[in-house]
């Protein structure tokens, strides 16, 4: 991390622009416009020719990962039938540009005999207001809800650690719900937990990975994670969309703050 990097993470939160508050009072779900759970947030006045490139780059890139891949989704795929039987791929409503709602895909992980929702509801969001900060001793210093090893299953330890699961996001890159870079997209039920100087991170395309991812993952802070995320929208270019995917290589190979 550069001097500037921890100058900006350490610096005392903004709310960038008034203009990202929320359309409605409060964060509820509206029933005029019911695919916003936060009301919505003005998208990011980027340049045409980055959008476009951004864009034309994501799907091109997408597309021949997905063709190249198919064999490996086709084996995780079965693993994960003869594992338990359950579904192969589960949908989450998460929340995206301009606080819009979508469905996420992600290979399962977890047991699907067991709802996990409340539980880790509770958990984050007080992780998304700060109100948790430091991971459960258990956890090995990730910011995630402390289990006893049976909720995940077998294959979904192994698709966590090496960072699978994210695989089917090729396919919401397609569909232009999200980008291969950018802040990572949050659960419905966490973003209802924002604070107003969060809203920014919703102004641009949500990602597989992005700056947040290579410094830190799931073993941060989410106010520092919206920091790395809030920097990457300010600076953002293609250039530095090509450095965020060459420095994920090692940090998915290593297996960094995973699991």
């Amino acid at each position: 991390m550069t001097r500037k990097d921890a100058e900006m993470i350490s610096s005392k939160p903004q709310i960038v622009n008034p203009a990202f508050r929320p359309a409605t009072s409060g964060y509820a779900e509206t029933n005029e416009d019911a695919a916003y759970i936060i009301g919505y947030v003005p998208v990011a006045n980027l340049p045409a020719y980055y959008r476009i490139a951004k864009r034309a780059f994501d799907f091109t890139a997408a597309l021949i990962m997905l063709l190249l891949l198919s064999p490996l989704f086709l084996l995780i795929y079965l693993a994960i039938k003869l594992d338990d039987g359950g579904p192969a791929i589960i949908i989450q409503k998460r929340v995206g540009l301009g606080g819009r709602v979508f469905d996420f895909y992600k290979f399962r992980s977890m047991i699907h005999t067991q709802d996990h929702t409340q539980l880790n509801k509770e958990f984050a969001q007080k992780v998304i207001r700060g109100e948790i900060t430091k991971a459960p001793k258990e956890n090995n210093g990730l910011l995630k809800p402390t289990t006893n090893g049976r909720v995940i299953t077998r294959v979904g330890k192994i698709l966590r650690k090496t960072s699978l699961d994210e695989l089917p996001q090729l396919f919401n890159i397609l569909k232009g719900d999200m980008s291969l870079v950018g802040p990572r997209p949050s659960i419905d039920y966490e973003a209802e937990a924002y604070l107003d100087w969060y809203l920014p991170r919703l102004s641009v395309l949500p990602g597989i990975t992005g700056l947040a991812q290579i410094n830190g993952r799931s073993s941060i802070p989410f106010p520092e994670i919206v920091k790395w995320d809030l920097k990457y929208i300010e600076e953002a270019s293609i250039w530095l969309d090509i450095k965020i995917l060459l420095r994920t290589i090692p940090v998915v190979i290593g297996m960094k703050n995973t699991g």
